[in-house]
C-alpha cells in the first residue's frame, strides 16, 4: 500500500512539473508574439526600466522572464480547467487581462515609481491590453496543444 501511495505521489508530481514546463514553452511562444508587438509600439525600453536599463533587448529579455514565469502559473492553472479549445481560449482571454490589470496598471507603475499611474488607462494601457489578450490565447492554444500530445 505504501508503494502504491509513493507512485502515484511521484506521478502526481511529475505531472505538475511537465504542466509547469509546458505552460513556460507556451508563454515563451506568447510573451515572443506579444514582446514583438511591444518593440513596435516603443514599450521595451520602459520594460529595462525595472533593471536599471533603457535598452530594448534588455526590456525583451525581461519581459521573456515574465512570461516565462506567468506562463509557469498557467501551467499549474489550466490542467484544473474543462478540456475543450472554447475553455481554453475564454481561459487565456481572462488570463491576459488578469495580468494587464496586475501587470500594466499596478504592478509596473509602482515598481518604476509612478504610483499616480495605477490604473490609469490611456491609449498605451490599450494597446497593452490587447498585447496581453493576444499572449493569453497565444499561451492558452499552444498550452492547449502540447498537452494533447
Amino acid at each position: 500500500m505504501a508503494t502504491t501511495t509513493v507512485r502515484q505521489e511521484q506521478a502526481a508530481s511529475s505531472t505538475l512539473v511537465t504542466s509547469v514546463v509546458q505552460g513556460i514553452t507556451a508563454a515563451l511562444i506568447g510573451g515572443s508574439v506579444f514582446g514583438v508587438q511591444m518593440a513596435v509600439g516603443g514599450m521595451l525600453p520602459m520594460v529595462a526600466q525595472l533593471v536599471g536599463s533603457q535598452n530594448p533587448v534588455v526590456g525583451f529579455v525581461l519581459h521573456l522572464i515574465i512570461s516565462a514565469i506567468i506562463g509557469a502559473v498557467y501551467g499549474v492553472i489550466a490542467p484544473r480547467l474543462p478540456a475543450g479549445w472554447l475553455v481554453a481560449m475564454g481561459a487565456g482571454i481572462v488570463y491576459g487581462v488578469i495580468w494587464w490589470v496586475l501587470g500594466a496598471l499596478v504592478m509596473m507603475p509602482l515598481l518604476l515609481g509612478m504610483g499616480d499611474m495605477v490604473f490609469q488607462i490611456g491609449d498605451m494601457q490599450l494597446m497593452s491590453l490587447i498585447g496581453h489578450v493576444i499572449f493569453g490565447i497565444i499561451t492558452a492554444g499552444f498550452f492547449t496543444l502540447i498537452q494533447r500530445r
